[in-house]
């Protein structure tokens, strides 16, 4: 057994806008701790956490990684997670492994994207908070960024240190350490901090308000509970590359920081049933997976998870998700950077990593079969797309593989073959994380790919409706014949809801055997389109009435002859195209508003509101059809001199403009002309 109980334990995660110093906060936290001997550099490639060739030559974090370090007795877990908003799936996930989100901003760039975006993540599900102030070295507003951020996040943020002699040292407030800090008085912080912290606590609030102070060692107490309730985000100060604030922000995580016992409870979820999981030595093993990883010296698989419940040997059988059959872990390793170290057992409440196991991240891993599914975090919906295409066309087999194996690792990342399109394309939040897919996928499998925009996958549908349509496929070809007579009504079904095939024949007008067969030639049809090419959707057919004949009738016959019908009678009913139309977040610096609502205006946007935040910052939200979308990176970049950044996610599909439809079946009539002729 480990030497430590589930009460030690400290689940973390490091979160927050790139370049905000995460990294260099869990380097510095590294090191403080003895567990490195030199203090690692993101900047000079020394980092033990950035350890992928990709991370060292962009400079940042594409990727979680995982370190554990002791402090005052008790383990910590600490994730340090991707600042880029183009990497925020591995940051996200890395919530389902902890009680404590602690958001990290950089004193000299204020709120940015990516700490409202994951702030607003860790609380919608239900973890501890803290906020970590990081390079207080430099000369800058932090009195200013206090109040942008108790504006922002709410008032249960207050500090619980503040920084002193320019940036050399904090001073603890819940303990009124004597100095003078930079900004704001210690002893007003510290009436603040308790103010704040006896909310969690009604006993204590009424005996503050009676006495008008309060015995430190009660205080303490609840200052955990306040953290874990979501009632008090601690502020505190650090700067990470000078070792200043470290040691104090340990001492707070160790003291405060909700255990597995304290911290958001799981459940387990199967239908209408949930379960509460309670983090309890005894009894039966049940984790989940929150990151899966190659290892980029080996290839080989490891799988990260977090155990709720039970404890964890290596010579255990366990089910993932919903696969009946068991798997071995075989060993068992706590991860410190690129390094893995063996152990024996692991206890409820900690992280740990297996190698060579079937699984993706969510999966519930159990010792018994079918208990349900814990629920993740909320993901973006990746959006951005490329169409590839292989570079040698033996090779692709093998880029469906490590598309496959990059899809497990990434919760954002999507691949697949569009049925309208025939393309094979990938998904992300943005062109940095697709390109960094692809330089990986050079890398470890020597895979090159030729990239172009996606075909926008249009839709077909129909707006009227007709009545009795025939159709009679009739062929003699000297042997046996081939004859097959339908008749069919036309209607549109209600958006969203796809193909109804309704057969409303009375009587043996059509053998019963040959009805299915109407059903497979109109749905062969469908897949092909009418219009310009693309799926139709959202119809109903009526099979009405029709004839058989005792000898040449046949399924290829009613199959053609349905496929035909269906082709009269969709031309009658009003086609039209449809296109998708995304949700667009866009945040950009104050002064270039004017110009994204002009730019979003010239792309068909429609406008749904604007968002003023703290920091000259301003969102603004629109819906936009996503064929006007290809070059909105760089078109933002453009504007905003690289200060932009936004996030879309599939809203609906509408009807194209009746001006427009014309030019894209136009396109796409040449197109498989073209591709005919090829």
């Amino acid at each position: 057994m480990p030497s430590y109980t589930i009460a030690d334990i400290r689940n973390i995660t490091l979160v927050g806008h790139q370049s905000s110093g995460k990294t260099s906060l869990a380097e510095a936290i590294l090191h403080t701790t003895g567990v490195t001997n030199r203090l690692g550099d993101v900047n000079a490639k020394t980092s033990n956490l950035d350890f992928l060739e990709e991370e060292k030559s962009r400079g940042c974090s594409i990727d979680s990684a995982l370190a554990r370090v002791s402090f005052q007795g008790k383990q910590i877990n600490l994730i340090d997670t991707p600042g880029a908003p183009d990497f925020v799936g591995p940051a996200i996930a890395s919530l389902a492994g902890v009680e404590t989100a602690v958001c990290v901003i950089s004193a000299t760039a204020g709120i940015e994207v990516n700490t409202r975006r994951m702030m607003d993540r860790a609380k919608e599900y239900g973890l501890g908070r803290m906020i970590v102030i990081n390079k207080i070295d430099a000369n800058c507003d932090l009195g200013g960024l206090v109040g942008n951020i108790q504006e922002l996040f709410g008032q249960e943020c207050e500090v619980m240190n503040l920084p002193a002699g320019k940036g050399t040292k904090v001073l603890d407030c819940f303990a009124r350490d004597d100095g003078e800090s930079d900004f704001g008085s210690v002893a007003d912080a510290h009436t603040a901090l308790i103010e704040r912290v006896v909310e969690a606590d009604e006993a204590l609030m009424e005996e503050y308000l009676e006495k008008g102070e309060l015995d430190a060692d009660k205080l303490s107490g609840v200052v955990g509970k306040a953290i874990a309730g979501g009632l008090f985000v601690p502020i505190l100060f650090t700067n990470a590359r000078g070792a200043v604030g470290v040691t104090e922000l340990l001492d707070v995580i160790t003291r405060y920081a909700p255990s597995p016992l304290e911290g958001k409870q799981r459940s387990l979820v199967k239908g209408e049933q949930e379960t509460p999981l309670v983090p309890e030595a005894q009894g039966k093993f049940i984790g989940q997976v929150f990151k899966v990883f190659s290892d980029p010296k080996s290839n080989i698989k490891y799988t990260v998870c977090r155990i709720h419940a039970g404890g964890l040997k290596s010579d255990a059988q366990i089910h993932v998700g919903e696969q009946r059959k068991t798997q071995r872990p075989g060993q068992l390793y706590v991860l410190q950077g690129a390094e893995h170290q063996e152990i024996e057992e692991a206890i409820a409440g900690d992280l740990v990593a297996m190698a060579k196991l079937d699984t993706q991240i969510g999966d519930l891993m159990s010792l018994d079969a079918d208990l349900g599914t814990i629920p993740m975090p909320r993901f973006p919906h990746p959006m951005f797309a490329l169409a590839i295409e292989p570079k040698s066309r033996s090779d692709g087999d093998k880029v469906s593989g490590a598309l496959a194996k990059f899809t497990e690792e990434d919760p954002c990342f999507m691949a697949d073959r569009d049925p309208g399109t025939g393309e094979l394309v990938i998904h992300g939040i943005g062109d940095l994380h697709l390109r960094s897919i692809l330089s990986r996928m050079v890398q470890y499998f020597k895979l090159e790919v030729e990239t172009k925009p996606p075909k926008v996958p249009y839709r077909e549908t129909i707006m009227g409706s007709v009545k009795d349509v025939e159709y009679t496929h009739k062929k003699q070809t000297g042997g046996a014949g081939q004859f097959g007579r339908v008749i069919i009504s036309m209607e549109p079904n209600e958006r969203g809801k796809g193909y109804e095939f309704i057969d409303d024949i009375f009587g043996g007008a059509i053998d019963q055997a040959f009805r299915p067969s109407v059903d497979k030639g109109v749905q062969s049809q469908m897949k092909e389109g009418v219009l310009a090419g693309y799926p139709v959707v959202d119809v109903k057919v009526h099979l009405v009435d029709g004839k058989t004949h005792p000898v040449d009738s046949k399924d290829i016959a009613f199959q053609i002859a349905g496929r035909e019908a269906f082709k009269k009678a969709f031309a009658q009913c009003k086609p039209v195209l449809l296109e998708p139309i995304v949700h667009l977040e866009v945040t950009v610096p104050n002064e270039n508003v004017g110009d994204i609502q002009g730019d979003l205006a010239s792309r068909r946007g429609r406008p749904e509101g604007q968002e003023m935040l703290p920091g000259g910052l301003s969102v603004i939200r629109g819906r936009v059809p996503l064929s006007e979308m290809s070059d909105y990176h760089s078109r933002l970049s453009s504007i905003t001199g690289g200060q932009g950044s936004y996030s879309m996610e599939f809203s609906h599909y509408e009807t194209v403009p009746s001006n427009l439809q014309q030019q894209i079946a136009e396109a796409s009539r040449k197109a498989r002309e073209e591709a005919k002729g090829g």
